[in-house]
């Protein structure tokens, strides 16, 4: 008895930190609304970066341009015709807009 009740305590607080990493990036409404307005108006051209999966949490290598939305925190850049916002300090992917 004992050993399952530690087997559940293990997996509940697993499943506790993986829902706190997953809930670490939160793009307000309004704030996606700025992003989609501004990238509609400032487009950029596609780039490819060979090996990347366009995923949420997909880091981008240093090289790639990212671009500065006025008054908020996140950049941008499109690879394969998809929009990307970035978190410039660590270059992973927090949203994909289509």
């Amino acid at each position: 008895m004992k050993k399952s009740l530690a087997a559940v305590a293990a997996v509940l607080l697993l499943a506790g930190v993986g829902a706190a990493a997953a809930e670490d990036v939160v793009i307000q409404p309004e704030q996606e609304t700025v992003i989609k307005e501004y990238v509609k108006k400032q487009p950029l051209a596609s780039v490819k970066v060979p090996g990347v999966e366009l995923n949420i949490g997909t880091a981008l290598p240093d090289t790639v341009e990212l671009h500065e939305v006025p008054n908020v925190k996140y950049r941008y850049t499109v690879i394969d015709n998809r929009t990307v916002i970035v978190d410039p300090g660590t270059h992973k992917i927090v949203k994909i807009i289509e």
